[in-house]
């Protein structure tokens, strides 16, 4: 899907829960190093003081994040995932000593409803390592957090 249909009739709404779901630069592996899942790790912690934001659960695979966040400030969403996407990566540039795209430049979200269980979502963001066969069991997985679970 084309970037800018991404973004067609994106808004965000205060105290707003989304998924999200974003991808490394043409689905490179980059977070099979625990030293660069380990920069966007702590990111996560800095981009919610920063943004005035909880990501309530998320995963970060070898080559994509899924997160459940609530926007609580006044920051857009978009602001949010671009200030995560953005540190994130000139960190993990700055370690590797080399200059380059670390994420594509879009991301998927999609509003939760009242209706929607997050307690579910957060189980399906979380069980990513096991769908995708790296781990036998959640435990295994190093770099994940969920308030849910």
């Amino acid at each position: 899907m084309p970037w800018n249909d991404l973004r067609r009739g994106r808004y965000t709404q205060q105290g707003g829960e989304y998924f999200i779901t974003f991808t490394t630069f043409r689905r490179q592996q980059l977070f099979c190093s625990y030293d660069l899942a380990k920069i966007v790790y702590q990111h996560i912690q800095i981009n919610e003081k920063v943004c005035r934001c909880r990501w309530f659960t998320w995963v970060l695979m070898p080559d994509h994040f899924h997160g459940l966040l609530r926007i609580e400030g006044d920051t857009d969403l978009s602001s949010v995932v671009a200030k995560l996407k953005g540190k994130s990566a000139y960190l993990i540039n700055q370690y590797r000593g080399q200059n380059g795209k670390v994420w594509q430049p879009a991301f998927y979200d999609r509003a939760l409803r009242t209706e929607d269980s997050r307690r579910d979502i957060a189980r399906y963001i979380v069980a990513n390592p096991i769908r995708k066969m790296l781990v036998q069991s959640v435990r295994q997985y190093p770099f994940w957090n969920s308030d849910f679970l």
